[in-house]
């Protein structure tokens, strides 16, 4: 009979995988070395009173910022939707409900499948498991969830410790409750006869088979060396034959001669697939409704690190380690586009905006790459020779007083309003908004309404080119000497504006180490020491009072760069610099 699928969906260090591991019965961790964060999905299974289902783990990535996730969060979460026929939604009752748990639930409220909340790391001291379900309630209530929606089963506990209760009051020493709670809801197994039919929702890469496609099998029986026929997204039709099959026991997988419909499989020796894609009956092709994948709208310039500092934090600083890299990538990231340029050492790589670059940065930084990154620059088309630039429906939920910033940001961002209607004491707004209006809009949002705008988009299509789009006015302080910031220096030169680098702080020339107060580049110096002398003035060793400096995370690093600057990227450190380094090359390329 046909297993059903439990999938555990929630913001990264929640405790999904420290639960899976409870669930499937396993002791092998399945984090990353680095802050214990999953980095891909994982399937296994779970036997419970005679009753067996699969589980899914999804996984995402930590960086310095939460807005880098957004995209590969609700890629997972569609994802999971799309598999599951019960959803575990995961909240940690310390970090109550963020703004990515608000995005998370404004993607479950489109589902009409069974979704359970799972308050977890009820153990810690202080904590408040009751403000937390209600705070989801009010969520759902402002989403303007269904009544079945309202009614979602609650169950507390501590995955690290291994208990779940339906009072986090009472704890227990297993996790029997929720399983009984899954067994209650999960719909019964059932056989779904005919033609095989798999939708590849998801694959993976291995150096010696190539390509693995991974899916679940939705009607019928896959065998081992069976010819069948790939359904591409467009409808054409390829025929391939399945090499080997394997099924998810807890972390690994086991090979097998035969899947039956409803099993999550794994399928090698099929060539060409993309994710949306069906493997489908040899004589009688069918393909299933596919999973709908954006186009790019933005690119990014990748070169290596060629500044003074290359080498000294990363293991991988080549070309040929990035461009195996981003070989790599695209292998299991659909929606990536990689193009050579007229320099070896350069690439242009095309994604959907800047949060879906920002995780490949962010993986390539955490896995020892050093990297050079130059402003995004949106897609443009000439359609029937007119200019088009790629236009997105944009949604942003936030409280009533605040709603005006949003709206003045969006406007000066070549927005259109679509829809403004009141939910509570919340609004809900719409908008048609340029892709490259999208560039810095959530850091601003975020910041405007102290974290409570829930904002999402999608791509639209391409219209007519909307025209500038006002940008950062003022210059950039550079580094006129190879050095050490001096107090001394940084002290006397705040007046000409903000900083980037603290006091001892290794920089180098033409390293960008702050933003001018008013238009135009400055070049400073602040490795300049204080002149030393035997005769000593009243108030001159008075303590220095320096502003503490701004700390950029990756993607406001990304968003904050000119056309003429870089992001420099590694495993230790994210710095900003000019492309030419010295100042008589910045003055001759300029002109």
């Amino acid at each position: 009979m046909a297993e059903k699928l439990v999938a555990v969906i929630g913001r990264p260090n929640v405790g999904k995988s420290t639960f899976f591991n409870r669930m499937t019965q396993q002791r092998q961790a399945i984090v990353d070395s680095v802050s214990g964060v999953t980095r891909d999905r994982h399937y296994g299974k779970s036997d419970w009173n005679g009753r067996t289902f699969s589980l899914v783990d999804t996984g995402g990535y930590i960086t310095g910022s939460d807005d880098v996730f957004e995209d590969e969060i609700r890629r997972q979460v569609l994802i999971a939707i799309e598999e599951a026929d019960i959803i575990l939604f995961m909240v940690d009752v310390q970090a109550g409900m963020t703004d990515m748990d608000q995005d998370v639930a404004a993607i479950l409220r489109r589902t009409d499948k069974h979704v359970f909340l799972v308050i977890n790391k009820v153990d810690k001291p202080n904590c408040t498991p009751d403000e937390v379900h209600e705070m989801v309630f009010d969520l759902m209530f402002h989403l303007e969830a269904t009544e079945e929606q309202f009614d979602f089963p609650t169950a507390y506990g501590s995955a690290k410790q291994g208990w779940m209760a339906e009072d986090w009051n009472a704890p227990t020493d297993n996790i029997n409750y929720l399983l009984d709670m899954i067994i209650e809801h999960i719909p019964a197994p059932e056989k779904r006869e005919g033609t095989p039919q798999l939708l590849i929702t998801s694959l993976d890469y291995s150096s010696f088979v190539g390509r693995i496609a991974i899916g679940r099998l939705h009607r019928g029986t896959l065998k081992a060396n069976q010819q069948v026929n790939l359904v591409k997204r467009d409808g054409t039709v390829v025929k391939s034959k399945i090499k080997e099959l394997f099924v998810f026991e807890g972390f690994e997988k086991v090979k097998v001669d035969e899947v039956h419909s409803g099993e999550i499989c794994a399928i090698t020796g099929i060539d060409g697939f993309d994710i949306g894609d069906t493997v489908a009956d040899f004589e009688a092709p069918e393909g299933l409704p596919t999973i709908k994948i954006d186009e790019p709208t933005m690119s990014m310039t990748f070169t290596i690190n060629d500044s003074p500092f290359f080498g000294k934090e990363g293991k991988f600083v080549t070309s040929r380690h990035i461009k195996e890299r981003l070989e790599k990538e695209m292998e299991k990231n659909l929606a990536l586009r990689v193009e050579e340029t007229d320099s070896a050492d350069t690439f242009k790589v095309f994604g959907r905006g800047v949060l879906h670059l920002s995780v490949l940065i962010e993986t390539m930084r955490r896995e020892g790459y050093e990297v050079q990154i130059g402003q995004p620059q949106v897609i443009l088309k000439e359609i029937d020779g007119q200019k088009m630039e790629p236009v997105e429906h944009l949604t942003i939920n936030l409280p009533e007083n605040v709603s005006g910033k949003a709206i003045e940001a969006v406007t000066l961002r070549k927005g259109e309003m679509l829809t403004m209607e009141p939910k509570g004491d919340r609004i809900h707004l719409e908008f048609q908004i340029p892709s490259r209006g999208l560039i810095g809009l959530r850091t601003y949002l975020l910041t405007a309404t102290a974290g409570e705008a829930i904002m999402s988009h999608r791509f639209l299509e391409f219209q007519p080119y909307k025209g500038e789009i006002p940008g950062r006015q003022n210059g950039s302080l550079i580094a006129l000497e190879t050095g050490t910031a001096i107090p001394y220096s940084i002290n006397n030169l705040q007046d000409r504006g903000t900083f980037f680098v603290a006091p001892g702080v290794n920089i180098y020339e033409g390293q960008v180490i702050g933003e001018n107060n008013r238009p135009g580049d400055l070049t400073i110096n602040v490795t300049k020491t204080k002149k030393l002398s035997n005769m000593r003035s009243s108030g001159a060793d008075d303590k220095m009072r320096i502003a503490p400096p701004v700390e950029f995370t990756l993607e406001e690093a990304l968003e904050y760069i000119q056309s003429d600057e870089y992001v420099e990227v590694t495993p230790e450190s994210i710095r900003l610099r000019k492309i030419y380094l010295k100042e008589h090359e910045r003055k001759r390329f300029g002109k």
